[in-house]
């Protein structure tokens, strides 16, 4: 009998074509939007393989729903969305998809420091809405970038990749957290204090995964103490940061602005971060090129096939 694999969302062809040819039984559901946590139960009851994305909500509930699981192929680095330990109790295989996405989502942090900066969407706006009528000296006064300070938090492999793309802008770079001696031989950077790095820093870039010790990590206090120069920078989880108090940092002009590529409660923004000018916002995109999407979508369905098989699989997180 043919153990079966369902796959929870459309993905780029070139996984989908590999998951087709297998010797699987495939169920497919055609349509980008996710199906509601019911109609995910419903549609697992007796799959083998569980090739899912980071919206949808691996919990409890859902694993008890597939007494045949045998392995849960996640489409993205971090796993959250994924109750880990309780899938370990079941003897469940967890699999993600790291390092594919490292660069694009360097490339995609740098390309929102920039417009954030220097107000390209808000210039962009200007232009469409017909109110230039010529060079003025205030007109979207921005930030520097060049010889800033650059503070990040996360080195791992997407901060580190991050960072090392401030070469060519001279920047003094400093981060929290664990040595990384990567960014101390090559750009000269500096390990200090949480506390010091917020206060210093010219652009603050986030790269960490979100743990309960880290939500909301970027809130009140962080916002005061950052100087009112600042540009915050998040392209890592939604949850790390306060949204709400954000805003207030945002409309108090606490800080200069932000530049956000994940949400607080994803896909809904709060209430008001729309209506500023000093954010730019962008739909999560920090893996969205055709050469990386295909292979987070090949990968995660190796990862897949690789368990069915009884095969090795080097992304198996438990």
């Amino acid at each position: 009998m043919k153990k079966n694999i369902f796959l929870s969302r459309i993905i780029p062809n070139a996984g989908m074509c590999k998951l087709k040819r297998s010797e699987f039984k495939v169920d497919i559901h055609y349509k980008e939007t996710p199906l509601s946590p019911e109609q995910l139960r419903k549609r697992i009851s007796d799959v083998h393989g569980l090739i899912c994305l980071l919206d949808d909500t691996i919990d409890k509930e859902l694993i008890d729903a597939a007494p045949h699981l045998e392995v849960i192929s996640n489409m993205a680095v971090g796993y959250n969305n994924i109750d880990i330990e309780y899938a370990r109790s079941k003897g469940i295989a967890v699999c993600n998809t790291p390092g594919i996405l490292t660069q694009s989502t360097a490339e995609l942090a740098w390309a929102l420091l920039f417009a954030i900066a220097r107000r390209i969407p808000e210039s962009d706006n200007f232009m469409r809405e017909g109110k230039f009528t010529g060079w003025q000296p205030l007109l979207m006064l921005g930030g520097d970038i060049s010889g800033q300070t650059l503070g990040v938090i996360g080195t791992g492999r997407i901060g580190t990749a991050f960072a090392m793309m401030s070469k060519g802008f001279n920047m003094r770079v400093i981060y929290s957290g664990k040595t990384n001696p990567e960014l101390d031989r090559e750009l000269g950077a500096e390990n200090v204090e949480f506390e010091t790095l917020l206060r210093e820093s010219d652009f603050i870039s986030l790269h960490i995964p979100l743990r309960e010790n880290n939500r909301h990590l970027i809130g009140k206090k962080a916002f005061d103490l950052m100087k009112p120069t600042a540009y915050l920078i998040n392209t890592a989880r939604g949850p790390v940061v306060d949204e709400a108090e954000l805003i207030k940092a945002l409309k108090a002009k606490r800080i200069a602005g932000a530049a956000l590529d994940v949400y607080e409660d994803e896909p809904r923004l709060k209430e008001g971060l729309t209506e500023l000018d000093n954010v730019v916002l962008t739909p999560h995109t920090g893996s969205a090129t055709v050469p990386v999407r295909n292979r987070l979508a090949v990968m995660a369905v190796d990862n897949c096939l690789n368990i069915l098989r009884g095969e090795h699989c080097e992304n198996r997180i438990v």
